[in-house]
């Protein structure tokens, strides 16, 4: 799905987008570099769960036109003073186009990622620990913070649920 925490790769590390001055417009940038259609929202405050690492962009003033979101108005690739709380998202009106398993691997500069929704009410989880976001061990995001989850009476039908939550097959 074309809808999640806004997320780009700087310096060969994964960040996110700090929610100041973030709008339609910004998120219009992001949907339209990752071939998602039309920006239909742009969610402040971390809408769809908190990314760990660096904030690697802050105050982005995209007009909406530009092709790409490198091209946009910003204070700087840095790691800035920005809570995780403030994680940037965008939702789309398309489906997600990858090649070759990245969005847009052939555009020149740093191409944005969406990280998958949770559907409505669901919790927001992750899979860390393992090469790519789709392996690794299962965490929930609850109550302001990541947490595990216990293997007691878990199975392949579970995992097929949190793999198709995360957009992962």
């Amino acid at each position: 799905r074309c809808a999640g925490r806004v997320e780009v790769q700087h310096d060969g590390r994964w960040g996110t987008v700090c929610d100041d001055d973030w709008g339609l417009p910004d998120a219009a940038v992001v949907c339209r570099q990752l071939g998602c259609g039309a920006a239909l929202a742009a969610p402040p405050g971390a809408w769809f769960g908190e990314g760990s690492g660096p904030i690697w962009l802050n105050g982005l003033r995209c007009r909406g036109t530009e092709e790409r979101l490198v091209l946009c108005r910003h204070r700087g690739w840095r790691p800035h003073v920005c809570a995780h709380e403030e994680d940037s998202s965008a939702v789309c009106s398309g489906g997600l186009q990858r090649v070759g398993g990245h969005p847009h691997p052939w555009l020149p500069g740093v191409a944005p990622v969406l990280t998958p929704a949770s559907p409505p009410g669901a919790p927001t989880m992750r899979l860390v620990g393992a090469a790519g976001r789709c392996a690794g061990r299962l965490e929930i995001f609850h109550d302001g913070r990541w947490g595990t989850v216990c293997d007691d009476l878990w199975g392949l039908p579970d995992a097929a649920v949190v793999c198709r939550q995360l957009g992962c097959g």
